[in-house]
């Protein structure tokens, strides 16, 4: 399958996105056209990681957006992958221009878990 070019370009969670490819796969075999071996993949890794309902995963990136320092993309990263311990948060912010404290970082993590 060759990608022509991109449509457009947005951040989602991994929810959303299971509910996107969802819809998809219901117009298509509506139609009676053929999933192919990459798209129910693609469907099987969206359920296995989604962690959360939609509504609750676009609740949790808005709240991470109010924190301070915490970018729209790094928000999105943190929803996405649900870390759980220090190290994994600080994996996520290995790239941003922000030191996070020790106390930053359980908070973060605290957000992570009550709105698991």
């Amino acid at each position: 399958m060759k990608i022509k070019g991109i449509i457009r370009e947005e951040l989602m969670t991994l929810p959303e996105l299971r509910d996107e490819l969802l819809t998809i796969e219901s117009a298509r075999l509506e139609k009676g056209k053929e999933m192919s071996y990459e798209f129910r993949k693609s469907i099987e890794h969206a359920n296995q990681l989604s962690h959360s309902s939609r509504e609750k995963s676009k609740e949790l990136v808005e709240i991470l957006q109010k924190q301070e320092k915490i970018s729209p993309e790094v928000a999105y990263r943190l929803v996405n992958t649900m870390p759980k311990t220090k190290d994994e948060v600080r994996a996520i912010f290995t790239k941003d221009k922000y030191a996070h404290t020790a106390e930053e970082i359980d908070a973060i993590i605290e957000l992570i878990l009550t709105h698991y």
